[in-house]
């Protein structure tokens, strides 16, 4: 389902099963409401995101329900003031900020409150992610009060070197800026006890004012939580698992 220039729109109770692509994409839109929806297709569907959002303004997203093989929500390039509430998500790739950059193109992303959102069973929890020689920025983002279940990867990611399928892609001096990013409240637990939070950022553009407060998220076999940083400035507090001494002021 995909909207296009609409304005004022108005979504509610709708339920989508086995889409054979993205199940609602809104796109150069104004002003949405999106509420109590429920999607579901194989958590092995490629590209079935639940919602993705492109070059659009003042969406607001609460109530659903979804099971995905992708994305469950993807906020992408020219896209601003949005609030996401009372998400339940998983299967699936979590919530995502991106990708941006890909192709050296300029994506700008900022204004995000993502909020009281449960991801139980997806690969990925929460996620930045951009193509190393892209440019713009994703600012003035906020996680708050996410509670993971058994989730695989890192549950909290800043990845300014996406690249998927294996693709062969070099580092650049160019990079989308990531800034003014608020993690508050991440708790649950992990399948693996590899790193559960990672901040990868770039050298020529790293990562600044990643603020970290209140963290408890620890792996299922009881082994030791880690965590990751590569160019970042930032600060923790409240940290109870896993310890975040790699975030530098």
């Amino acid at each position: 389902m995909l909207f296009v220039l609409c304005n004022n729109l108005r979504i509610t109770g709708l339920t989508h099963i086995n889409s054979p692509k993205f199940h609602l994409a809104i796109v150069k839109s104004n002003n949405a409401e999106i509420s109590k929806l429920r999607m579901s297709a194989p958590s092995n569907s490629p590209n079935t995101d639940g919602i993705d959002l492109l070059s659009s303004t003042n969406i607001n997203i609460r109530n659903c329900r979804m099971e995905t093989g992708d994305d469950c929500i993807a906020i992408k390039g020219g896209t601003s003031n949005v609030i996401i509430s009372d998400i339940i998500c998983g299967p699936g790739h979590g919530i995502s900020i991106g990708s941006l950059g890909e192709f050296g193109t300029r994506d700008e992303v900022e204004a995000i409150d993502i909020s009281n959102c449960n991801i139980t069973g997806a690969d990925d929890g929460i996620r930045i992610k951009t193509w190393q020689g892209g440019s713009g920025f994703a600012r003035n983002i906020n996680f708050t009060n996410i509670i993971f279940t058994m989730v695989k990867n890192p549950v909290a990611f800043i990845d300014q070197f996406y690249c998927p399928n294996k693709k062969i892609c070099p580092e650049s001096v160019s990079a989308v800026q990531v800034s003014d990013i608020r993690f508050t409240g991440l708790s649950g637990t992990s399948m693996t006890n590899r790193e559960m939070i990672g901040f990868c950022c770039s050298a020529a553009v790293p990562c600044t004012n990643i603020v970290v407060n209140g963290v408890d998220i620890k792996p299922i076999d009881g082994g030791q939580a880690r965590s990751a940083c590569m160019n970042v400035r930032g600060f923790a507090s409240n940290v109870a698992s896993p310890p975040l001494d790699c975030l530098q002021p």
